[in-house]
């Protein structure tokens, strides 16, 4: 069970009614095997610029920092922190805490809460994991030991090397010495595992999409289908198209390209932190035009979020972009009024007649005008989204991952589009994310020296590290 104080994303996700954890926290959940709860995510940063981000607390939003008044809530923000943690401890055998960033940023150690601010209080033994695909992996082991004062060296037990390409024994030499210059071991090289597809925070994973999980396979029909996805400047909860990734026979691309978004079979808007400041940026490139000419063509486009309110015929906005009323696309009749209280539920219902399950996690309140619902209850009653022709909108994430739907869906989006193809009925989101979810435990396991692990984790540091300058002398 992962305790993550901080993350770089707002990739958030509904951990349960009315509470708000990230992404990476409800993965590592799920690869627990245990319920998302709040207590694995304490603070959650969700970056609104380059200067200021929404901070979460506890699942709720507790306001709006810039890089320097956010260290001024840490006081406050540890409280919580320590506070889930014993709260995990107390009901768990083993609790995870995931840093952010590097250790060593000297520059904010004394306010740290999610590094060794917290490992420090708490007497953790930390091991350091390096992305070795980026580069000067054994510098920054070592520099991060070094620039460390004593009592947070005496902390840092080992080392892991995370994301290796080519020949294991090229590296060993350098294991050996980092080994000698640190006096601390290295516990093991995780090879890079191409096309691994995990639910990321920080980034997004266009490498996963180009490889493909499951699309490289022919579908049973013999065609294909070409999906675009906007690739916004603020996106968020990109992980909402994983499941038509998998899909046999389904091509997956993220895009800026107006001639990429006219050709594609598909076109999906996803969520975005910023609706009004993404829908700037689509217009300045072209793309509304783009999507324009599709629907008058009668060709799909689907809104997911804060793709969906872009659709609209206008977005009312004094909450996150605080730009009074925008003009919305258009092309579906609903419109978009922010609040300042966000929706955090776990809805469920049917689409096209299959059982559908998601998420929502939005200040946005969309107020349908015309056109048909996209998702009812068992009665035929309307619940929320908006059809209209090959234009369909949804406020809620994750209901592509309702095998059934997301089938009856890629059908419907085929046969619009004159394609001949069927999707697979034996493709499933669950078993697919829990068969990456192996793959991964698999190379933990081969590659990472487990037993040492565990000693770690039972008996905390390991005792009598050597101190490395200049950081040994630091007070």
């Amino acid at each position: 069970v992962g305790v993550g104080a901080e993350a770089g994303a707002g990739a958030g996700a509904s951990a349960m009614a009315g509470a708000e954890i990230g992404r990476a926290q409800v993965m590592q959940a799920q690869a627990a095997g245990v319920e998302p709860e709040v207590a694995m995510n304490p603070v959650l940063l969700k970056p609104g610029s380059d200067r200021s981000s929404q901070v979460v607390l506890l699942g709720k939003v507790f306001g709006q920092a810039s890089a320097t008044s956010y260290q001024e809530l840490k006081p406050r923000l540890r409280e919580a922190v320590l506070a889930s943690y014993q709260d995990l401890k107390s009901r768990f055998d083993v609790v995870v805490c995931e840093g952010a960033g590097s250790p060593t940023e000297i520059n904010l150690r004394d306010g740290d809460l999610v590094n060794m601010g917290l490992a420090r209080p708490l007497g953790m033994p930390v091991v350091v994991v390096g992305d070795i695909d980026r580069g000067g992996v054994f510098a920054a082991f070592h520099g991060t030991v070094a620039l460390l004062d004593a009592e947070d060296q005496r902390l840092i037990s080992g080392f892991i090397i995370n994301k290796f390409r080519g020949d294991p024994s090229l590296l060993t030499p350098g294991l050996r010495q980092i080994e000698g210059f640190t006096g601390r071991p290295v516990l093991g090289v995780v090879p890079w595992l191409p096309g691994i597809r995990l639910d990321a925070e920080d980034a997004l994973p266009i490498e996963a999409y180009a490889a493909g999980a499951g699309g490289s396979d022919g579908a049973p029909g013999g065609a294909r289908l070409r999906v675009a996805v906007v690739r916004f400047p603020r996106v968020s909860n990109f992980t909402d198209v994983d499941a038509l990734a998998i899909e046999p026979g389904v091509d997956v691309e993220f895009t800026a390209s107006a001639s990429a978004v006219a050709s594609a079979d598909l076109v999906v808007l996803p969520g975005t932190k910023s609706t009004v400041a993404d829908l700037a940026w689509l217009r300045e490139r072209g793309l509304d035009a783009v999507l324009a000419k599709r629907v008058a063509e009668g060709r799909p486009v689907l809104g997911i979020c804060g793709g969906y309110q872009m659709l609209g015929t206008e977005i009312e906005d004094e909450v996150e972009s605080r730009r009074g009323t925008v003009a919305g696309l258009g092309l579906l009749p609903v419109r978009t009024v922010f609040d300042p209280v966000k929706t955090l539920t776990r809805p469920t219902g049917f689409g096209l007649g299959e059982p559908v399950a998601g998420y929502e996690i939005h200040n946005g309140r969309v107020h349908v005008t015309g056109g048909d619902p996209l998702f009812t209850d068992a009665g035929g009653a309307a619940l929320e989204g908006c059809r209209d022709g090959a234009v369909w909108g949804t406020i809620w994430h994750g209901a592509l991952e309702s095998d059934g739907f997301r089938r009856a869906y890629l059908t419907e989006v085929a046969r619009v589009c004159g394609l001949r193809f069927v999707p697979d009925p034996a493709t499933s989101f669950a078993a697919e994310r829990e068969k990456q979810l192996d793959r991964l435990g698999d190379a933990v396991q081969e590659h990472l020296d487990t037993e040492r692990l565990w000693r770690l984790i039972e008996g905390g540091p390991t005792a009598g590290l050597p101190l490395l300058p200049p950081g040994a002398a630091a007070r």
